[in-house]
């Protein structure tokens, strides 16, 4: 169970790293979104940031929901790393 755990915690911490580059290159109008490796960044996460643009529209051009997508995944990664530690401390 403890591995289960730990690999879903890793998993939340790649993707809130694929979330800030995704973020940070909404930046840069330039980049063709439709080229690798841009065409995977955003497929792998879109679906996710689009669960929150459905709460959330764009507002005066500015896409608030990449905020609430952060949240939710830090609450998740808590929640993991929460679990995890008792069971760490009863090894």
């Amino acid at each position: 169970m403890n591995l289960l755990i730990q690999t879903l915690l890793t998993f939340t911490q790649i993707y809130s790293f694929l979330l800030i580059g995704r973020v940070l290159l909404t930046w840069f109008p330039q980049i063709d979104w439709y080229n690798q490796p841009f065409a995977a960044l955003s497929q792998v996460t879109d679906p996710y940031l689009n669960l929150f643009r459905n709460i959330i529209p764009p507002l005066g051009g500015i896409d608030l929901s990449p905020i609430l997508a952060f949240l939710a995944l830090n609450i998740v990664s808590g929640l993991l790393a929460s679990l995890a530690s008792p069971m760490a401390s009863s090894f």
